[in-house]
């Protein structure tokens, strides 16, 4: 006589889906150690995400997410004394008083903002150019008003000068542009040189002259 098909059923549905070891060992993985890379992945994903471009994740979790070098270079900008020296060309060639001009100072003299003279406009210059070109220049360099000092920066004094001149001729003054001051002296050093040579040469042909007579 067989065995009642009920009780069969009822067996096999309490013995659960696992019916042998090596299902037992595939449900563990799937349970644990998938879970387990998953979180690996996504913590890794959120570092690299947060991370500066081209930095080691390692190195970067330690400092913060700043790299090394960056590190070194904040500290040197920190400890850096407040004043420095620039070194300049000297021998580069000064611009000229239109190019300083578009470089420095169309910002507010172009549309005449902040109290400036507009470039060009006769009637907002003539009150000004009426002034020594000395007293222009200090205002330039030194700043008055809005304007902050325009000396100091990336041209040279001279080259500010030239930039007051281009301004205030084209709003009628009659200044001329300041030459760099090596130029003047040079055609008078040639000069005395060419006297110098000639001395001697006058004082060789006196003798001759002498003796021919």
């Amino acid at each position: 006589m067989s065995a009642n098909p009920h009780d069969h059923a009822a067996e096999e549905a309490h013995s659960g889906p696992i019916k042998n070891p090596k299902q037992l060992l595939v449900a563990v993985f799937f349970s644990f150690v998938v879970p387990i890379f998953a979180i690996i992945g996504l913590v890794y994903y959120v570092v690299s995400a947060n991370k500066p471009a081209g930095a080691n994740s390692g190195e970067s979790m330690l400092l913060g997410g700043m790299t090394e070098s960056d590190q070194k270079k904040a500290v040197a900008e920190r400890i850096q004394k407040v004043g420095f020296v620039e070194i300049r060309d000297a021998n580069r060639e000064l611009k000229s008083g239109e190019e300083v001009f578009k470089a420095q100072c169309t910002a507010c003299h172009t549309a005449g903002v902040a109290g400036a003279p507009k470039f060009g406009d006769a009637a907002a210059w003539a009150p000004r150019i009426k002034n020594p070109f000395e007293t222009l220049l200090n205002s330039a360099l030194h700043g008055k008003g809005a304007m902050g000092a325009q000396g100091g920066g990336d041209f040279e004094d001279l080259e500010i000068a030239r930039a007051v001149v281009y301004m205030a001729n084209a709003g009628g003054g009659k200044f001329p542009e300041p030459a760099k001051p090596g130029a003047a002296a040079a055609p008078a050093e040639g000069a005395s040189a060419a006297v110098a040579s000639a001395a001697p040469a006058e004082a060789a042909s006196a003798p001759a002259a002498a003796a021919s007579k």
